[in-house]
């Protein structure tokens, strides 16, 4: 039996995250965790480090790259793929994030199909 690894999914937007939790959740061996901002991502990844984080840069309190550099600065996060929701891809936005810590990015709108391909790609490391 494989081990659960737990998905944080971090957007302000109730229906991205609504979105990327529904694609997941029938993808085996994966508990999903919602957080709707920086703050809030980083409560959740001290309850259970993630294994994969979702984490969109522009929202309230904390944005996502001072999340992610939070993330890497800690013991729960740091071994954590960390992909980057952006509505803005390219640019110095994602430098920035790259810098931060960021693995990967996924530009909005995704679709699903998208999402599945991803997280389809980060099983098989």
């Amino acid at each position: 039996m494989t081990a659960t690894r737990t998905v944080l999914i971090v957007d302000d937007d109730p229906f991205i995250r609504k979105l990327v939790a529904t694609t997941l959740e029938d993808v085996a061996g994966f508990e999903l965790r919602e957080a709707g901002d920086g703050v809030e991502a980083l409560d959740a990844a001290a309850d259970s480090p993630p294994a994969i984080v979702f984490l969109d840069i522009d929202m309230p309190r904390m944005d996502g790259i001072s999340a992610c550099r939070e993330l890497r600065a800690r013991d729960d996060g740091r071994g954590a793929t960390i992909v980057m929701l952006t509505a803005a891809g390219g640019g110095d936005l994602e430098d920035e994030a790259r810098s931060a810590g960021a693995d990967l990015f996924l530009t909005k709108p995704f679709s699903p199909l998208d999402l599945l391909r991803l997280v389809d790609d980060l099983g098989g490391r």
